[in-house]
């Protein structure tokens, strides 16, 4: 074999070396990518499940309670996300001493939102008659006692909610009183009436209130 012939050979095969290392080369690229990408993905299905909202605990937060058993002036205790929650059925006569009591109060117009829009009234509520509230006191989280009647907290007093812990008082709506160490009025939860104002369900609370 001439050296020109050899050297055509050697020209020739080290071509197909070129070839072969270049195709082996794109194939180890091309599973590299694979495996990225299939890795992007399997890192991004817990990523994006956990912006998804949690329907177990959505559903959890929503409690229906009866009320049609309410007579006037009773009341009914519950719980809420494990936190005690009160259900009144005002009657005339209690309605009228939150008129009376504006001076006394802290924040009498529920500037603060401890409410929905919809309860910042004068009742707090959807509808006069029912007080529908977080019983927490917003001081320490204690809960505070239900005392309608007049005279029993002090000589002025109307009616509401005394925390035995601190000393804080409330009106029947749930406004905290001055010389109370509570910051706030008492948090009133979403709600709503359903089965013809037999039940009120209850789903949640405003994302700018604060418990205690």
């Amino acid at each position: 074999m001439s050296e020109k012939e050899d050297k055509n050979k050697k020209d020739s095969e080290s071509q197909v070396l070129s070839r072969k290392e270049l195709s082996k080369r794109r194939f180890l690229t091309g599973a590299t990518a694979a495996v990225g990408t299939a890795g992007v993905s399997v890192l991004a299905v817990p990523f994006v499940k956990s912006l998804e909202p949690d329907a177990a605990a959505a559903a959890a937060s929503i409690v229906t309670v009866e009320i049609s058993g309410i007579p006037p002036g009773g009341h009914l205790t519950t719980s809420w996300q494990q936190k005690p929650l009160i259900i009144v059925r005002r009657t005339p006569e209690m309605l009228a001493t939150l008129s009376q009591v504006t001076a006394m109060l802290k924040d009498p117009d529920n500037k603060v939102p401890q409410q929905p829009p919809y309860a910042q009234n004068i009742y707090r509520s959807r509808k006069p008659e029912w007080l529908v509230m977080m019983q927490v006191c917003t001081h320490l989280c204690c809960s505070p006692s239900y005392d309608p009647e007049k005279g029993t907290v002090t000589p002025d007093w109307l009616g509401g909610f005394f925390c035995a812990c601190h000393g804080s008082r409330y009106d029947l709506s749930g406004r905290v009183m001055h010389g109370s160490p509570a910051p706030a009025n008492m948090v009133i939860p979403d709600y709503t009436f359903i089965d013809g104002d037999k039940s009120v369900q209850i789903t949640g609370l405003e994302k700018k209130s604060k418990l205690c």
